[in-house]
């Protein structure tokens, strides 16, 4: 009985290998037992060990001094700490890792699976999205493949290669166990991959794995209620690593644009509201008057279905593609709008030229106010007007008594409902600007901004 489960279960793990090496031959030993060591032949060498040391910033420490009594000694505290990295260049020896692992770092040394050992150099590092890029000059160097991580499937098996708890060349296996987790406050730019493949402390930067042995992924997380695996571990996905990575050995740093919107996620009752076919997409909720989106012809209200020929499944999503692309590129939208698709370019603007331009610009009544259109139901009753998220208190509005969490229900004596109206009505009276605003429980009152 125990040999036919022994044939069984071997029968399983020989199908589910065809699966995984579509194409290929089936990794096996002499006994027939299927086997993941030539695939991790290859790739071991490629993955490197990494000890910083460094300082963090001076804190006053209480002692007792027997002549002076209790007083407070400044002290510089040191740390060591240890972390994975991944060859992906042998010709100029560059290492992709997280920027965890290694910033405020002020020595950092690579050790090698052949066992050699030396200092490694920080080439740049993006803290928003935890990437880091730092280079060793050495000799008969492996390098990591990048595999396509656009093209990965829940359920698809991987194996975590790295350091954890110092124990180098580790591995580890499971599965893709979901895709695109955000909104977990652990970067400011997420869309994990998230396996069930144990991931320690240690394993922070080093590789995720297909079964071809391409580089799909950064491990960088885990969430557990202690400092061990849980079975729920997060690794930047490759594709978005490479074009960081990029970056920083082109530039040291990473260049941001912006499209110059604020999107939301569809729920089921926005979708119903709003009659929308479905909850795909992400919805506009604002356009920066002369950003890149509205003079590509962008409206509130157009509803995203595709970036850069991909489909949009939340608006996390958006702001992730935007912040990877050069300032200068262009980004392909597909949106839908009045119960058609129709297809925009917009050009990624740099953030400073635009806002430097904004402040040559001739300044407005309405300048300096960050607005969004609102449409709720308050004491049993439906407002709908332009609500203000935010006042510079250095402009006309400010002065004029305009305060955030105001709800402008109408300019000059015209109903206001969107926050183009509002711009509309403001720009044909740009001297003076009579407002009936809602303020929580003070009710309506009126409001006159004038230069």
């Amino acid at each position: 009985m125990q040999r036919l489960i022994r044939v069984i279960l071997g029968t399983i793990l020989i199908i589910l290998s065809s699966i995984c090496f579509a194409g290929r031959p089936i990794p096996t030993t002499e006994n027939n037992n299927v086997t993941l060591a030539p695939m991790l032949k290859n790739v071991m060498p490629t993955i490197v060990n990494i000890s910083v040391r460094g300082e963090m910033p001076m804190v006053n420490v209480p002692m007792e001094d027997k002549q002076k009594g209790k007083r407070n000694v400044p002290v510089i505290p040191k740390f060591e700490d240890l972390g994975s990295g991944i060859i992906v260049d042998a010709e100029h020896g560059y290492i992709i890792t997280n920027a965890h692992v290694i910033k405020d770092a002020t020595a950092i040394t690579v050790i090698l699976k052949d066992g050699r050992s030396m200092q490694a150099k920080v080439i740049g590092y993006d803290t928003p999205s935890d990437i880091a890029v730092i280079q060793i000059k050495a000799k008969r160097l492996s390098q990591l493949t990048f595999g396509d991580s656009d093209k990965l499937q829940v359920g698809d098996f991987v194996c975590a290669i790295g350091s954890p708890f110092g124990l180098e060349q580790t591995v580890t296996s499971g599965v893709i166990s979901g895709l695109e987790r955000s909104n977990l406050g652990i970067e400011g730019f997420e869309n994990f991959i998230q396996t069930d493949a144990p991931i320690n402390p240690g394993n922070s930067g080093g590789a995720l794995v297909d079964m071809k042995g391409n580089l799909i992924g950064i491990n960088t997380a885990i969430i557990a209620p202690s400092h061990g695996s849980a079975g729920i571990g997060l690794a930047i996905p490759s594709n978005m690593a490479k074009s960081v990575m990029e970056q920083l050995i082109k530039y040291g740093k990473v260049k941001r644009g912006i499209l110059g919107i604020m999107v939301q996620d569809i729920t089921p009752a926005l979708a119903d509201a709003m009659d929308l076919p479905s909850t795909d997409g992400a919805l506009v909720s604002q356009i920066l008057p002369g950003g890149p989106a509205a003079v590509s012809g962008l409206k509130n209200k157009d509803v995203i279905l595709k970036i850069m020929d991909k489909p949009v499944h939340s608006a996390v999503q958006i702001s992730n593609t935007v912040s990877l692309m050069e300032i200068g590129s262009t980004v392909d939208l597909e949106i839908y709008r009045e119960k058609k698709t129709q297809h925009l370019k917009a050009t990624i603007a740099d953030p400073e030229k635009l806002k430097k331009a904004q402040q040559e610009a001739p300044k407005t009544l309405l300048s300096g106010t960050v607005l969004r259109n609102f449409n709720q139901l308050v004491d049993n009753q439906q407002i709908i007007g332009v609500e203000i998220l935010y006042v510079d208190d250095a402009t006309i509005a400010y002065s004029c008594g305009l305060r955030a969490g105001d709800v402008i229900l109408s300019a000059a004596n015209k109903e206001v409902k969107t926050i183009d109206e509002l711009q509309a009505i403001a720009d044909k009276n740009p001297k003076r600007l009579l407002l009936e605003i809602k303020r929580g429980l003070a009710g309506n009152l009126f409001l006159v901004l004038e230069q």
